[in-house]
């Protein structure tokens, strides 16, 4: 059995990735941490974190045991609160993107807020939302599934939506009832990021098609997207589930696949407001899961 205190100087270590500051958070020294983390490796047969020059990175097991350590120390708060009569209503963590929380989530959270637990609610990309529902940062998280299904989280269907063009109200796009990959040749796009997973989505997309794109404005979130398509700095290809702002038109787009965007959490997730959450945003009690591998 691990250790306790153990299980609390990995998680002050994984949070960190600095023994010095770990060590100073813990009010340990540096050398007694560094035992405390070299014998918990041993107890588990496995390396918890890797270096790459002065950087410390957490391996697979390492995040895995991230997670787990969360967890338990979060169970045994509970428990201990529970004990002395005190309120357990821990805070559930969700994890998603602004577009999701703004034009998807919406009933979900509705349906979630009916009961007892308080919700953080925090934004991030699709990498980071899987990387903070498998190192226990959250609960759960919602994500566009543009690649393969994470290891070792349940992946729960959410929603498919489609694609449309969004463009200034008065563009010549005004006059067509539906547009296509070859009609953005030589028109200027408001895009994501470059490396996000739907920029390289959309761009692929149009490689296919024998388009190339010409990026005006690059935007981080629909809601951004969609401001800069109404001061006229051009089109964006955007979620048919968004609200357009004023002066903004969009027509159904043709040449690319319905998106569909996935709750995840890890297997263990035992926080009952976690898995109120869950049947919330899914509307359903036993909701078909999938643990990738």
């Amino acid at each position: 059995m691990i250790p306790l205190d153990r299980i609390d100087a990995f998680i002050a270590f994984a949070e960190r990735r600095s023994f010095t500051h770990a060590a100073r958070d813990l009010h340990l020294s540096q050398p007694a941490l560094f035992a405390q983390i070299q014998k918990l490796e041993e107890h588990l047969g496995v390396s918890v974190y890797r270096r790459e020059g002065r950087t410390l990175h957490l391996t697979p097991e390492g995040e895995r045991l991230l997670g787990f350590a969360r967890e338990l120390r979060e169970r045994v708060t509970a428990f201990e609160a529970d004990l002395r009569g005190e309120s357990t209503d821990t805070p559930v963590t969700l994890v998603a993107g602004r577009g999701s929380y703004l034009y998807l989530l919406g009933p979900g959270l509705r349906r979630f807020q009916r009961g007892r637990w308080p919700l953080r609610a925090l934004v991030g990309s699709r990498d980071a939302c899987v990387e903070a529902v498998k190192i226990g940062r959250a609960h759960v998280g919602v994500t566009a599934a543009l690649g393969p299904a994470p290891e070792g989280l349940v992946v729960r269907s959410l929603h498919e939506v489609s694609s449309m063009l969004a463009f200034p109200a008065g563009h010549r796009f005004e006059r067509r009832r539906r547009l296509r990959l070859a009609d953005l040749d030589g028109e200027p796009l408001v895009a994501p990021p470059s490396g996000r997973g739907q920029r390289t989505w959309i761009e692929r997309a149009l490689r296919d098609a024998g388009v190339s794109p010409t990026v005006a404005v690059e935007a981080d979130g629909w809601d951004l997207l969609l401001h800069m398509v109404s001061l006229g700095l051009g089109v964006a290809i955007v979620n048919d589930s968004c609200r357009l702002p004023r002066g903004v038109k969009a027509r159904p787009f043709t040449g690319l696949p319905s998106t569909e965007y996935v709750l995840l959490a890890r297997p263990d997730v035992v926080h009952p407001g976690a898995r109120a959450l869950i049947e919330a945003l899914t509307g359903e009690k036993e909701a078909t899961a999938r643990v990738s591998r």
